[in-house]
C-alpha cells in the first residue's frame, strides 16, 4: 500500500463501478469494495445471496466453469468466486452462503 496514493489513482476501478451502476442498476446490490491495497481491482461480494452472485456472473458473462468452488468455517458457509475484466479493472466477484444441511458424516451417497 501506498501512502502517496491519490484518490485518482482509483480511477480505474471506480470508472467501472459508475458503469456497473448504469448498466446493471436493477441487479442485486452487492458489498462494494475498492481499495489503495489492489488499486485496479473492484470487488463486489454478495452474503447469503448467491442468486445474486449468479445473476451478475451471467450480466457480465463470465462462463458458469470460471467460477471456482469451496467452503470455509469448518465446510459451514459455501464460497464461489469468479474474476474478470472490465473496462480495465479486475472485477473480483464473491458469494457466501451458509450450507444449512450438509450431509452428515458417513452418510451414504
Amino acid at each position: 500500500m501506498s501512502e502517496s496514493l491519490k484518490l485518482d489513482d482509483l480511477s480505474v476501478p471506480l470508472r467501472a463501478l459508475r458503469l456497473l451502476a448504469v448498466d446493471f442498476g436493477h441487479l442485486s446490490a452487492p458489498w462494494v469494495h475498492v481499495g489503495c491495497v489492489y488499486p485496479e481491482q473492484l470487488e463486489l461480494t454478495f452474503h447469503d445471496d448467491l442468486a445474486g452472485f449468479e445473476a451478475w456472473r451471467e450480466a457480465l458473462g463470465i462462463a458458469p466453469d470460471a467460477v471456482t468452488h469451496g467452503t470455509q468455517s469448518n465446510g459451514g458457509t459455501r464460497v464461489l468466486q469468479a474474476t474478470a475484466d472490465f473496462t480495465g479493472a479486475v472485477l473480483k466477484l464473491t458469494g457466501f452462503a451458509q450450507i444449512t444441511d450438509p450431509a452428515p458424516s458417513g452418510a451414504a451417497d
